[in-house]
């Protein structure tokens, strides 16, 4: 039941919202018929549209789960409610974080609102599309590869990524580049695990694959850098047959997202905007960011590498 529980804090946003507007739906609630309430806290009625709602945002919720989920969720609306019920007493709708808090998160559901209700629901991609996909990306299919990798996580600002990189051609195996990481007092990460080629981000997987085993390779993280060492590897291909519905939600999700930036792109172009004061570089900057292609969607990037790693094999790390 633990799912249930974290609804709590979203719900209690929820009905801080409505409680800090009209009131005109109190007057009314007397008449409701009994089969809308599904609880009432000091007499304010708790509705089953606000359980159904809640259900909704329950993810692969099943049919033989659905009425244990749905006492579970009056259980979560009746402790919300009794602590909203307190924070209004306590006059906490009036605190000013708290309104910079619900203001956020009004603006946040109506510019999703906005997007959800613009974009729809994307064409399934057709079958050409998907054999296309699966061709252009054997790394993740025909040719798909699971990885035994170690990482080294080093901590460094930009002038020193070339003695970094350096160093690491020159080292002849990995415990002379850590000790010299060590002598050279850089804060470094080591660690290591087994991942299939899916899970890693996809700009470094046509270097990975070509990569011995043994090899290394460098990658360029927000602060610093990544060594990543392939221990070894095993070939597990998939078939278009088994990659095929992963590979519609990914056609599905790089349309939305195409198809979001363009309409943010065409509603920006339409609206008047003014960067004030201190912020004033803000739009000059904005102006200046090159396009991004669409065919590299920032999806592709892993936090802990860019779209544009800088890989180096070296020989004999091991």
């Amino acid at each position: 039941m633990q799912g249930f529980k974290k609804l709590v804090l979203p719900l209690m946003v929820a009905a801080l919202v409505a409680g800090c507007g009209d009131k005109k739906e109190e007057a009314a609630t007397d008449e409701k018929a009994p089969t809308q309430v599904a609880a009432k806290v000091n007499g304010t009625e708790l509705t089953v549209h606000q359980v159904n709602y809640a259900l909704q945002r329950i993810p692969n919720l099943d049919a033989e789960k659905s009425k244990a989920a749905s006492l579970q969720v009056v259980r979560n609306l009746v402790e919300q409610e009794v602590l909203v019920q307190k924070a209004l007493a306590d006059k906490l709708d009036r605190d000013p974080m708290v309104v910079q808090a619900l203001d956020a998160a009004r603006r946040q559901l109506l510019a999703e609102a906005y997007m959800s209700r613009k974009l729809g629901t994307p064409a399934e991609p057709t079958d050409a599309e998907v054999s296309a996909y699966f061709d252009a990306n054997p790394e993740l299919f025909a040719k798909r590869k699971i990885y035994r990798l170690q990482e080294i996580s080093i901590k460094a600002t930009q002038d020193k990524h070339d003695a970094i990189r350096a160093q690491l051609a020159a080292s002849k195996t990995l415990n002379d580049f850590v000790e010299w990481l060590k002598a050279e007092k850089y804060e470094a990460k080591v660690g290591q695990g087994v991942k299939p080629a899916e899970q890693l981000p996809q700009a470094m997987l046509p270097q990975l694959a070509k990569m011995p085993d043994g090899q290394a390779m460098l990658v360029n993280a927000p602060d610093g850098l990544l060594v990543v060492v392939l221990a070894d590897s095993q070939t597990q291909p998939v078939t278009l047959e088994q990659a095929k519905p992963a590979i519609v939600r990914k056609l599905q999700v790089d349309a939305r997202q195409k198809a979001a930036k363009a309409e943010l792109d065409a509603l920006k172009a339409a609206a008047k905007i003014e960067y004030v004061g201190e912020f004033a570089d803000a739009g000059k900057e904005e102006a200046a960011a090159p396009a991004e292609p669409a065919a590299a969607p920032a999806a592709d990037a892993a936090p802990d590498a860019d779209a544009d790693a800088i890989s180096k094999g070296v020989s004999g790390l091991k």
